[in-house]
């Protein structure tokens, strides 16, 4: 019987460990959106806002970002995300994610300042679905290079109302 119930334990408890993990992988539902003219990114919220027209039509939640998510991007390899006024500039159907629109990181001032200091500011950064072998859902955390990754399901909402050219802004 003690037996029985450690294992019955067990059983229950590996499960509950699993439940944020499914919820992490659960697909995420989108609405139909409008042309979307402004993207605003708060990174200390996880939250990207979807902007038509002057008022804000839907917010993704839980946005990964980079491994080094606090401060604005300096150099190649620091792990950050960019701050500050950008546009869509490249849509990439090819991507090794699912789907990609690249930024216009960096603008002149990252790059002046990047190359004064000998470095290089880095760029290719994105807003992204997934990586290509692990469709669906969304890996847990921040864990992109720099990039802004969402779900498969939420870039493909995107894809369809995002033109080259839409602003980009993105706030600590």
């Amino acid at each position: 019987m003690r037996r029985r119930h450690f294992l019955a334990l067990g059983a229950a408890g590996m499960a509950l460990a699993a439940a944020p993990l499914r919820a992490a992988y659960a697909p995420v539902a989108v609405p139909p959106l409008p042309p979307i003219d402004l993207i605003v990114v708060k990174k200390a919220e996880r939250r990207m806002e979807l902007w038509s027209g002057g008022h804000m039509v839907h917010a993704m939640t839980g946005v990964a970002l980079g491994d080094a998510p606090v401060g604005h991007k300096q150099f190649e390899g620091d792990e950050k995300t960019p701050e500050g006024r950008y546009v869509i500039d490249y849509r990439n159907p090819e991507s090794s994610y699912h789907l990609s629109l690249r930024i216009s990181y960096p603008d002149r001032a990252a790059s002046d300042n990047a190359w004064a200091q000998g470095r290089s500011p880095g760029g290719e950064i994105y807003i992204h679905g997934q990586p290509n072998e692990r469709p669906g859902g969304r890996l847990p955390g921040d864990w992109t290079d720099g990039c802004i990754a969402v779900s498969d399901e939420e870039i493909e909402a995107l894809w369809e109302v995002v033109p080259v050219g839409t602003p980009v802004e993105i706030y600590p």
